[in-house]
């Protein structure tokens, strides 16, 4: 391993290593080096380290922990997409939250494996997104399709809202009252709960903190 690229050939996928683990870097580090075609520019140990070294070594793929000291590897991922908008980076966990899936990927990753996946798996990812895929296991893939899919109906359920009935709810969820509400709006706080007793039951939740929550799900899909 070396920390200056050593020439362009294109033949050669230079990849770096973001892991905080010793034994999981060393072993990711020595998978890259004694693979043919592929070459491990570095290896950090933190976001700070990584954001510092790689920019300069030009790699093509980063693998990247999702979990490290100091800043997350999401953090880094968007980081180091703004400095080098090319780069294609996987990031490999233990986790499988859907929310911290969601993360990575609009900080810009594009794919996402788990730890545990053998050295196998581990190579076709860098291949497949050397030709410009999207790797992730089928486990990480359908709890994005079930994410997409509830999202999906929260957003489809707060379409159903009224243009009154989404006015109250965006107040509910900035933690306005019924009193606060009825003031902005020119209403009563008594009309206030009828309203929010239709959005209650349209929205198929019984407090406001529930209401709120499928608010804010409903905004998150209208961006993704």
């Amino acid at each position: 391993m070396t920390d200056k690229p050593t020439g362009d050939e294109s033949a050669t996928t230079k990849v770096a290593v973001v892991e905080d683990n010793d034994t999981v870097r060393q072993f990711l580090t020595e998978l890259i080096a004694n693979t043919p075609g592929h070459q491990c520019v570095c290896a950090c140990a933190s976001a700070e380290e990584a954001v510092e070294r790689i920019p300069g070594l030009r790699p093509h793929v980063v693998l990247m922990d999702i979990q490290l000291p100091g800043e997350s590897g999401v953090v880094c991922t968007g980081r180091l997409r703004e400095l080098m908008p090319e780069i294609q980076v996987i990031m490999l966990t233990v986790y499988r939250d859907t929310n911290m899936i969601f993360q990575a990927l609009r900080a810009g990753a594009c794919g996402y494996v788990l730890k545990r996946a053998d050295d196998r798996e581990i190579l076709e990812a860098i291949a497949e997104v050397r030709a410009g895929g999207a790797p992730m296991t089928s486990q990480v893939a359908r709890m994005v399709v079930r994410s997409f899919q509830e999202e999906a109906s929260h957003l489809s359920e707060a379409q159903n809202l009224s243009h009154r009935e989404k006015e109250i709810l965006a107040l509910v969820a900035q933690g306005r009252s019924n009193k606060e509400i009825g003031s902005q709006l020119n209403i009563t706080s008594g009309t206030v709960r009828i309203h929010l007793s239709h959005i209650y039951e349209k929205l198929h939740v019984c407090c406001r903190t529930e209401a709120a929550a499928k608010y804010f799900n409903a905004k998150l899909s209208e961006r993704v």
